[in-house]
């Protein structure tokens, strides 16, 4: 098959995310597998306009804030002729309304939607648009039949709940690359270390982890947290650092390779994710695979990637008092941590991206068979 994908961004991208490791794992996968894969994508600085990465042809037009509209004069301009089999429309939040002008099998790929969680994020005449527009493109997508592949059960109910066939819906799970992702027992930390890893957003509310530090360090003073991952929110946090008066014990490390984000995991008693909403969380699954436990909001996606009480815990979303409570009785209970530790791993073998590129070909060549 010749396979086209319509994402924002790539693997390289500086600001890539969860949904560009999503897309560069599978599609990495289904093009060693002999498809011709072909990513259009916006560009940032320094990046080629055209690369080959791991069996992908990447091709870079415009820039982050204007893609949805590039993407569709670069369409019209560069991928019609040859015909591509199959097109796949990668949702995130402002949609690309594939629909309205491409005319070859079409499929996307929904992680979670943002609806007013983008309120959270941004100013609200642009939280606004981003909403307005995720609607706009939902409606298009829901009235052309478009099926979607959705990341989890979460996903694929806040679809069905907006009217689209259960039938047109194809669950395929995020997984994780045991390879690079593995337990290290002899790398974990003697003192507590508690770990934040992804990138930093205002919806993923790594503040909230912040403000239950300062009871956690009066209790057990040699706890550290190490906030893993680059973002725009990242200057708000270290004000709050300071204010907090808790500069001594948090270290942010920045952007960080995928080996050195490995060690880290490793080292870590448990990490922490506080988002309001994830499509399945890809950091938890990463985490497990490390064998470290994830404490975790009780939100869509979390709480299909946590098994509370097997592979770590779900806390009610803001409920600083209850996120205090379960670091500090994870920091001091170890049997529990090994337990928890145990089943996280057993979870995270579960999940392998060889296998989701398998069900992503399968759906792929229905698609095109059926035209």
């Amino acid at each position: 098959m010749r396979i086209l994908v319509i994402n924002w961004q790539d693997i390289t991208n500086p600001l890539g995310g969860g949904a560009e490791v999503h897309l560069h794992s599978i599609f990495s996968r289904v093009a060693r597998r002999g498809h011709d894969v072909t990513l259009l994508c916006s560009g940032y600085p320094g990046a080629p306009a055209t690369e080959n990465r791991d069996g992908l042809t990447i091709i870079r037009r415009g820039g982050r804030s204007t893609f949805n509209v590039t993407a569709l004069l670069s369409y019209l301009r560069e991928c019609r002729t040859p015909p591509f089999d199959v097109v796949i429309d990668d949702l995130n939040k402002i949609p690309f309304l594939t629909p309205l002008f491409v005319r070859r099998p079409l499929i996307g790929i929904a992680h979670h939607l943002f609806g007013t969680s983008i309120y959270r994020e941004v100013n609200p005449v642009v939280a606004s648009y981003v909403y307005l527009m995720e609607r706009l493109g939902l409606l298009v997508y829901r009235l052309s039949g478009m099926p979607f592949f959705v990341v989890s059960p979460s996903t694929q109910k806040e679809f069905e709940d907006l009217g689209f066939a259960s039938a047109r819906l194809h669950l395929v799970h995020n997984c994780v690359d045991h390879v690079v992702h593995r337990p290290a027992p002899d790398r974990r930390s003697p003192a507590p270390v508690i770990g934040v890893v992804g990138r930093m957003k205002r919806y993923k509310c790594v503040d909230h982890v912040l403000q239950a530090m300062p009871a956690v360090l009066q209790a057990r003073p040699e706890t550290r947290l190490l906030i893993v991952g680059e973002g725009d929110d990242r200057p708000r946090l270290e004000a709050q650092v300071h204010a907090l008066g808790i500069n001594g014990a948090v270290t942010f490390t920045g952007y960080v390779s995928d080996e050195r984000k490995v060690e880290l995991l490793q080292e870590m008693w448990f990490s922490v994710t506080t988002s309001s909403k994830e499509g399945w969380g890809l950091t938890v699954l990463e985490a497990n695979a490390c064998g470290t436990p994830v404490i975790a909001t009780n939100v869509p996606g979390l709480r299909d990637a946590v098994k509370d009480g097997e592979t770590g815990v779900l806390v009610p979303f803001g409920d600083a008092r209850a996120l205090e409570q379960e670091m500090l009785a994870l920091i001091g209970d170890g049997a529990r941590r090994e337990r928890l530790t145990t089943g996280a791993l057993a979870w995270a073998a579960e999940f392998n991206w060889d296998n989701a590129a398998t069900k992503t070909i399968a759906v792929l060549e229905r698609l095109v068979h059926a035209q």
